[in-house]
This record gives C-alpha cells, structure tokens and sequence, in this order.
C-alpha cells in the first residue's frame, strides 16, 4: 500500500515538470498522510489542459453515505481497479496524477516497523496514478477526493513490501488524464512497477510513524538522524 509520502518542490518546479500553467505555493511536506489535503493534476475536460488541484486523500464514492467511507480507501489495487464498485466509474472518467517526490514503507524487522523511504535517483518529483471523485452530502456539502492506485512491488522494494504505488512514466501522463481513454486493458498497461534502477531507499527514523512529524527529519538516513524526538516536532 501507499500510506505515507513526501512533496517538498517549489510551485516554479512543479509547474515545469507537469506543464501545468499555474501551481499554487505548497509548504514543505515530510509527511503527507490520509485524509490530508495532496497536490495533484487533473485535465480540464474543456481545454483539455492540465490544472492544479488540491484533493482530500481518500476517495469517497459518489453513492456514499457518508465522507468517513475516504478513510478506508486511500489506495485502490491496480490489477481490480476496473471492477471494483467504489473505483470502477473513476478508473474509467476521472484518473489524476497525485504529485509526490518520495513515499514511505514499512519492513518487520524483530516485531518491530521500520521505516524505508523510496524516491527517484535524480530526486525529481513524479506522478502517482490516481482517480478522483466528487461527493456530496446531504447538507450540500461537497468534498473532491482521490486514491493512489497500487501494483506489485520492483525488486527494490520487494525486500521491505509486497506492494507499492504507481509511479507513472511522464510519456504516460497525457494517456492516464485523458478522460476520452476508457479502455480498460490499455490503461492497465500503465499500472505495473516503475523501474528500480531508477529509485532508491535509505531506512529513516521511527519519527515518521507519527503524522504530527513533518520536518526534513523524516527523510534523513536513519544512520545521520540522532536528534532527540522531543526536538523534532
């Protein structure tokens, strides 16, 4: 799964590497959790551009009766997205780009967790694949939310999790957001491993295990992080 993530790109840069016209200023992201709000693209069914957009993570079904439902789908298995009823009308109008530059997994070690963190090698950010939903409640309240698709993990992160996130080629990008693409088996060609010669991972402190922890901290190799706890927050 895809439970914790990082942004910490300037709006300049985000702009350049998704062609995207205007990015609002992002603070800094060490720590990027479900039910926050996450950085993504989506098209614009009528210019057909890329636009910015700010989405809760957590995707609520249109039919559901309340929002609490988002907490429990925060990712979506790439290999059933197309069938499952909460994620089947999404994968096929509504796909997004969730904007990262590293994520978090967790490997048992001795009964206990340890956290790894994962980003490109020229440290650039990417686009995790994701679909995207509008709910309304019946106050009229509306919420736009998202989910990160998953898929089996590349050899760099088989030793710590059998599952990661889809990292999308950018080639792949105008395909995944082109609303018009509604064959299933074309699109489920974008979703395998994203190739890990050209990641890398490090073990970082137990700090990250809490969401209230969002400072450089988080990324920094376990070996290089001695700081107190109580200094880090």
């Amino acid at each position: 799964m895809c439970g914790r993530f990082t942004l910490n790109q300037s709006a300049a840069n985000l702009a350049e590497v998704f062609h995207i016209d205007r990015v609002s200023d992002l603070a800094a992201e060490y720590n990027i959790a479900p039910t926050q709000m996450v950085a993504t693209v989506l098209q614009n069914p009528e210019s057909q551009k890329r636009e910015f957009k700010e989405l809760h993570w957590g995707l609520i079904p249109s039919w559901a009766k309340d929002a609490g439902m988002g907490a429990k789908l925060i990712n979506a298995r790439a290999e059933t997205v197309a069938e499952k009823p909460a994620f089947r009308s999404a994968f096929k109008h509504r796909r997004c780009l969730v904007l990262a530059d590293g994520f978090y997994e967790w490997q048992r070690q001795q009964g206990k967790k340890q956290p790894f963190y994962f980003r490109l090698q020229d440290g650039q950010p990417f686009g995790f694949a994701g679909l995207w939903e509008k709910w309304r409640s019946s106050a009229k309240e509306e919420i736009i939310s998202c989910t990160i698709l998953t898929t089996a993990a590349n050899e760099l992160l088989q030793p710590i999790h059998e599952r990661m996130p889809v990292i999308l080629e950018p080639q792949d990008y105008d395909l995944w957001l082109d609303s018009q693409m509604q064959t299933p088996q074309i699109l489920q060609q974008l979703l395998g491993p994203y190739p890990a010669s050209a990641m890398t991972a490090y073990p970082v402190s137990t700090l990250v295990n809490n969401s209230r922890h969002n400072n450089p901290q988080c990324i920094i190799p376990l070996s290089e992080n001695n700081a107190p706890a109580n200094q880090l927050n």
